[in-house]
């Protein structure tokens, strides 16, 4: 078992008795990264609370040699999407996936991700594109949901500055 796999045993109990979701356990370049959620969102009370009891359980369990630095943090706008989990909660969300070398077709894929199954994704191509991509798993190399802003505002349609 990985070092991450034993950081989502330690973590994952914890997420349960203090109500909020593990969205993901990453371990990387001395950086434990847990990220959890609500429905409802997660405030820096919350984070708080998840920060305390995962930092005391990792000193209990000590899965990782050495020193290493705890980040807790919500998903956010952009969200990476890693899992078959995180897939389907995006379901209906704007995407931009990446595949890997050689996989056919464009590498880049922006568009709404309209299903997620156990072997994959299909995407509904943004414009200038048109139609349907269905990629495997073992085919993206990273994705990540797309936070889109409203309309930009019309040119001239700020406040003018005032000469004084």
């Amino acid at each position: 078992m990985g070092i991450a796999e034993r950081l989502h045993d330690i973590v994952a109990p914890i997420c349960v008795d203090l109500d909020v979701e593990l969205v993901d356990v990453d371990y990387g370049g001395g950086v434990v990264r847990v990220t959890v959620d609500r429905p409802d969102g997660v405030d820096m009370d919350t984070i708080a609370r998840v920060t305390r009891a995962v930092s005391r359980a990792l000193d209990e369990h000590d899965p990782i040699s050495g020193r290493y630095t705890l980040e807790v943090s919500s998903p956010g706008l952009e969200r990476p999407l890693r899992t078959p989990a995180h897939f389907r909660r995006a379901v209906g969300s704007t995407v931009r996936v990446k595949t890997r070398p050689g996989v056919e077709g464009d590498r880049r894929i922006d568009g709404v991700l309209t299903a997620a199954d156990d072997d994959g994704v299909t995407v509904t191509l943004a414009a200038p594109a048109s139609g349907e991509r269905r990629v495997r798993y073992d085919e993206i190399e990273r994705a990540r949901t797309v936070f889109e802003w409203g309309p930009a505002p019309k040119p001239g349609s700020g406040k003018k500055a005032v000469n004084a």
